[in-house]
């Protein structure tokens, strides 16, 4: 039963979007404006980088929450062997991130998960966490499109879950996620391929209404 709690409690953590925090300051609503999602990168193209670096921190914020918590509650209140833990942590990991990417109350239409991601690999494992923000930063700079430096990050998390966990679940977990990632930007990919995806040099050269 605590590992159904911990799941669900994880579920609604990840449901809480930043989104709602830049549309109280700025008055938009951009899960109708853009790509009409509520995750960072929309918040950037429709508001500019302040609002989508803001986005990102909240988003961020509920993965670390969760990975932490999950820890803390593991280490203090129950008795599983490590490979247990390491399923229980990933498991809240994607219960953070499903919270996020389909929230009960908008109707099951969220954000695509990067942000949270990376919170969740940053209290997983904050080196390798701290390795790919700054190959998706990097990469993205690179590139010029948010995208590639995304699945770089993914394919980061993929390898913390072969060489850093126990057991097949959380590589299994981390698939998971991963595919759910491919499906959430198979319209990224298509714009990509029609060169016309937007460029990061593009929305943070945007200058929208101050924070």
């Amino acid at each position: 039963m605590s590992v159904i709690y911990i799941t669900i409690i994880s579920y609604l953590v990840g449901s809480i979007h930043g989104s709602k925090i830049a549309q109280y300051f700025s008055g938009v609503n951009i899960k109708k404006e853009g790509l009409k999602n509520s995750g960072a990168s929309n918040a950037a193209i429709v508001l500019g980088a302040k609002y989508g670096i803001l986005v990102a921190i909240i988003d961020i914020f509920k993965g670390v929450l969760v990975v932490v918590g999950t820890r803390f509650w593991v280490l203090q209140y129950a008795d599983f062997s490590s490979v247990e833990q390491d399923v229980l942590l990933y498991s809240a990991s994607a219960a953070v991130i499903l919270g996020h990417n389909f929230p009960l109350y908008t109707k099951f239409k969220g954000g695509k998960g990067t942000a949270t991601l990376i919170g969740v690999l940053l209290a997983l494992n904050w080196p390798l966490g701290l390795i790919g923000l700054l190959l998706l930063i990097g990469t993205t700079f690179l590139t010029d499109y948010l995208l590639i430096g995304v699945f770089v990050f993914y394919f980061v998390f993929i390898a913390a879950s072969i060489w850093y966990a126990e057991g097949i679940g959380p590589m299994a977990i981390a698939g998971f996620l991963f595919l759910m990632a491919v499906v959430l930007h198979i319209e990224n990919f298509r714009r990509l391929l029609r060169r016309e995806e937007m460029k990061i040099s593009t929305f943070l050269s945007r200058k929208k209404a101050p924070l």
